[in-house]
């Protein structure tokens, strides 16, 4: 699956604050990815990235 610059994305844990929906802001090598709940960002590589990864969010746009 190809992810995208402002995808969102569901993670298969959640973060301490309780969200596992993300947006992605930074792609290629690394990803960085940001908790739509808290603002928190994370950097992942792209292997980490894929196995937190459960699926993409549907937009309601």
């Amino acid at each position: 699956m190809v992810y995208s610059l402002g995808d969102k994305v569901i993670t298969k844990k959640k973060h301490p604050c309780g969200g596992n929906i993300w947006t992605v802001i930074r792609t290629g090598a690394d990803y960085k990815i940001k908790c739509d709940k808290c603002g928190r960002v994370v950097m992942l590589s792209y292997p980490e990235f894929l196995k937190a990864v459960k699926q993409k969010a549907v937009s309601d746009e």
